[in-house]
């Protein structure tokens, strides 16, 4: 069974957390035996070396190695650190004995223990003085703990294993908590995409909700989404426009031919006009769409030359001079003052300036004027055309590219455009590695902005 996401953090959080926990556990509650093991058997030392003080200093100042202090401190470890003592002489006759004490200490403590038992281990001492041997001390210690040493160890060691426990529990509860934080942003945009899957375009990310990782992720879907949303959008619309498109020339062709099936009408000369020029209304519409198709192929074929600026400027004045003194609009152009070149497709780069200037016109009224203008830019040279016309307004700006879009519709079917034509002057920008940029202000003008690079 292959486990989820989730799960497989939830498992990965709680080996290592677990695995530290009771790697140091173990380590401590060990080292806590070792450390207090070593604790008893230095503090036994101690008073082993107290008491052979003791007597050796008996024995400077009275000739003999017992006192009645001397036993009282024997008596005393008996009864406080399980310390059981034989003090030999020299003739290896007992002087002193307190392991009679264990027998009492033992039925006190109710253990069944003695002296001789494998619970107890000896250790013999030479006792000289200037070298020379003036007697024996043996020494009875348990080999186990006892008594308040076995106590004190055995609550340190319930006390660990109850934090171990505590740690235990909380890290199952952090790792499930972090598990189903981590996994929830990551469960929300599954079913995101699931929605948008099944064309709920609607759908958006709660970016609040998410982690700081996880956001970025969120905003770049919701962007996708509200993208694809527009995409829609554009679609419907594009349907219904290039629908209207079709709908106009073949209704009209389609009246024409029955009312001349019909004998209704004569096919005479400017009958047969109007249907030619319905027909080449069908035939432009299909020639913007290759060229759309064309234009947007991203191994578009580029034939570059090295283009002289003010000769280009010019081609521009020449062609559309003519339609600027009919329509009665005033078309200024401003030459660069030196000679100037960048490389680029002539005939596209023509296209595409012919184009917006063409836009330009068609929007700008008599007695207006359209002004053509150059900058340069460190690596980029911008062709900026700038008209007086009516303008575009800001919510249908950030559409003009879409195809087939139309902000006004009457005033496109006006001037007999279909929306594809800046479509296509993007897409031929763009294969210059160029770009482009309109700013509009209703009934002030727009301006468009096209950059090349110059190398």
């Amino acid at each position: 069974m292959r486990l989820t996401l989730r799960s497989r953090i939830l498992m990965y959080l709680l080996v290592v957390s677990l695995s530290g926990v009771f790697i140091t556990s173990f380590t401590i509650f060990f080292g806590v035996e070792n450390q207090f093991a070593d604790y008893l058997k230095r503090n036994r030392e101690e008073r082993i070396e107290a008491i052979k003080k003791e007597v050796l200093q008996q024995y400077d100042e009275t000739g003999e190695l017992t006192s009645e202090q001397l036993g009282n401190i024997m008596h005393e470890h008996a009864m406080t650190e399980n310390l059981y003592y034989k003090l030999f002489g020299i003739n290896g006759d007992l002087l002193i004995d307190t392991t009679s004490m264990q027998s009492m200490m033992s039925m006190m403590s109710g253990m069944k223990s003695s002296i001789d038992s494998s619970d107890y281990r000896s250790a013999s001492y030479q006792l000289k003085k200037d070298n020379k041997l003036i007697g024996n001390l043996t020494v009875f210690y348990p080999e186990k703990l006892m008594g308040e040493d076995f106590i004190f160890l055995k609550s340190i060691k319930r006390n660990i294993i109850l934090a171990l426990l505590v740690i235990v529990v909380l890290s199952i509860l952090f790792s499930l908590l972090f598990s189903n934080r981590f996994t929830l942003g990551f469960i929300k945009l599954k079913d995101a995409i699931i929605e948008l899957r099944n064309h709920q375009w609607r759908t958006r990310v709660p970016i609040q909700e998410l982690t700081d990782e996880m956001k970025p992720l969120g905003e770049s879907f919701n962007q996708l989404a509200e993208s694809l949303a527009k995409e829609e959008s554009l679609r419907k619309q594009f349907t219904a426009n290039f629908a209207h498109e079709l709908r106009t020339p073949l209704a009209t062709l389609r009246s024409h031919i029955e009312a001349f099936q019909d004998g209704i009408w004569v096919p005479d000369s400017k009958r047969l006009e109007q249907c030619h020029e319905e027909l080449m209304r069908l035939v432009r519409l299909v020639n913007e769409l290759e060229t759309l198709i064309a234009a947007e192929n991203p191994q578009i074929r580029l034939d570059k030359t090295k283009i002289e600026i003010e000769n280009l400027l010019s081609s521009i004045k020449h062609q559309f001079s003519p339609l600027f003194m009919k329509k009665g609009v005033d078309l200024k152009i401003e030459y660069p003052a030196e000679s100037l070149w960048f490389s680029g497709d002539r005939d596209k780069i023509i296209q595409i300036l012919t184009n917006i200037v063409n836009n330009a016109l068609q929007y700008t009224p008599q007695g207006k004027t359209v002004s053509i203008h150059l900058e340069v830019n460190h690596d980029q040279i911008v062709f900026i055309v700038k008209d007086e016309g009516e303008g575009i307004s800001e919510k249908d700006l950030p559409f003009l590219f879409e195809r087939f879009y139309r902000g006004d519709k009457s005033r496109d079917r006006k001037t007999g455009g279909v929306g594809i034509g800046l479509s296509i002057v993007k897409a031929l920008v763009e294969a210059h590695q160029g770009d482009i940029k309109i700013t509009s202000q209703l009934n002030v003008g727009t301006t468009v902005e096209v950059q090349f690079p110059i190398k």
